[in-house]
């Protein structure tokens, strides 16, 4: 469903805009630079962990400089954001990358609702790691898409979409940059759809069908701790689905080797699907190990290759690199901490 512009050009409309990390900037600017007026961001207020700066806001940036109000109210649905926005008078919201779900009472404030940008082929991968989970799910395309928001995470109607394949070794960090390039022309398009004169009342798009939705939950730091029982394509595909976080790790357990160290903290930053294991070998174990990689077995008989990793408090080097000086001893595998 790629955009095509409605000949009946709409302009001038007040748009508020919702979000906060970068998948959102380049339409934000596009906007911007459109004939609609950008009243307002909202965007997640600023929170810092204790003795930690605040996360890098890159839509706050871009609005700042742009000289957009910024309002950051800790829960859009409550009545005191409801406000604001009614305040502001919006035609339609354009939400993406923000973090909150908007009640009815909030998308009823726009009188054309809301058009979320998700960086998916909706209905595949629901929720806030779509760019992650496509290429953890081992997807050999990817996209993004515009809906016609309704209360439910990402459950709106399909207005446009463009598609794209997945590069054999490209991270989730240069997909998402690729994937919102894709963002201004299906935001202003699908603008166009729904501020089109004199189209029917309802949702503008088509319904996603509820048989094929799949879920790209948030990822969180235990989702970068390998599980050594995944088939080994998996395992192999998180170096890169986990890039820039939360990495995929692991930990080297010695067995009679390096006396008196514990597990050593590696983060795999180069994985290739290695030979099939051989018989009897347990997920996780080491099955060789030299310049060429740690070999590790997996769950389903087959092995990966680990060729690149960054040891805890050092930098990234090759496994060779890492091996040279080390005895692991017979029995040395991967695993939890």
């Amino acid at each position: 469903m790629e955009p095509a512009h409605d000949p009946e050009q709409v302009a001038g409309l007040r748009i508020v805009v919702m979000g906060t990390g970068p998948f959102a900037v380049p339409m934000f600017r596009a906007l911007l630079a459109s004939p609609h007026r950008v009243v307002a961001l909202v965007t997640r207020p600023d929170k810092a962990a204790p003795g930690r700066r605040a996360p890098v806001n890159p839509m706050r940036a871009a609005a700042e400089a742009a000289g957009v109000t910024v309002t950051e109210p800790e829960r859009i649905n409550d009545p005191a954001a409801i406000a604001e926005l009614l305040a502001l008078a919006p035609d339609l919201f354009v939400v993406c990358d923000y973090g909150q779900i908007l009640a009815p009472a909030v998308l009823e404030v726009a009188p054309l609702g809301g058009i979320n940008l998700h960086g998916s082929l909706l209905p595949r991968h629901r929720g806030a790691a779509p760019v992650q989970w496509a290429i953890l799910a081992g997807d050999e395309v990817s996209g993004a898409c515009c809906i016609h928001m309704t209360p439910q995470l990402d459950g709106g109607s399909v207005i446009n979409a463009r598609s794209t394949p997945i590069g054999a070794t490209e991270t989730a960090a240069q997909l998402e940059a690729r994937l919102a390039a894709f963002g201004p022309e299906l935001v202003l398009d699908a603008i166009q759809r729904v501020a089109a004169p004199h189209r029917p009342a309802g949702a503008v798009g088509t319904p996603q069908d509820p048989a094929l939705v799949t879920k790209a939950p948030r990822l969180s730091k235990a989702d970068g701790i390998v599980d050594w029982n995944l088939a080994a394509a998996r395992i192999a595909r998180m170096p890169r689905g986990l890039d820039p976080w939360p990495r995929a790790t692991t930990f080297l357990h010695a067995a009679g080797g390096e006396s008196g160290a514990g597990p050593t903290r590696l983060v795999l930053e180069e994985v290739a699907m290695g030979p099939a294991a051989p018989p009897g070998s347990q997920p996780g174990s080491i099955v060789t190990l030299d310049d060429a990689g740690i070999v590790v077995a997996c769950g389903d008989g087959g092995t990966v290759v680990i060729r690149r990793v960054v040891p805890e408090g050092r930098r990234s080097m090759a496994a060779g690199e890492f091996l040279r000086g080390r005895f692991l001893g017979t029995g040395a595998r991967m695993g939890q901490a």
